[in-house]
């Protein structure tokens, strides 16, 4: 079993960071790819971004490219997600979620039908 803790939410005015933190525990992690997703009130949750634990590329949606940063501290066995020039629409509960058995290619990372363990989530709110 694979327990997802997130920490770091909060309230942040536009233009502010923050940086969301996922302690993974209960496993070994090194095949598994980790995701940042999130949903807004009234809105279906939406991929945010990817990384494989053991490395390389990393993968973002539009909507956070070039302001959001995904890293993993393997040692502290953690996630991270850096968030910058943050806007209203920013506003969502984040998710960490884990894929153990993810299939080839970084199309599926996106889906969050592939993964099968998810924190409780995390509320970031960012006022105008």
């Amino acid at each position: 079993q694979v327990q997802l803790v997130e920490s770091g939410g909060g309230l942040v005015q536009a233009g502010g960071s923050l940086r969301l933190s996922c302690a993974a525990s209960g496993r070994t992690f090194s095949n598994y790819v980790m995701g940042w997703f999130r949903q807004a009130p009234g809105k279906e949750r939406e991929f945010v971004a990817a990384i494989r634990w053991s490395g390389g590329p990393t993968y973002y949606a539009g909507s956070g490219k070039g302001r959001f940063t995904i890293s993993r501290d393997n040692a502290k066995n953690t996630v991270y997600l850096q968030m910058n020039t943050l806007k209203p629409e920013d506003t969502a509960v984040y998710y960490c979620a884990a894929d153990s058995d993810p299939k080839f290619g970084s199309r599926w990372y996106g889906i969050d039908e592939e993964y099968d363990y998810w924190g409780q989530g995390t509320q970031v709110t960012v006022s105008s």
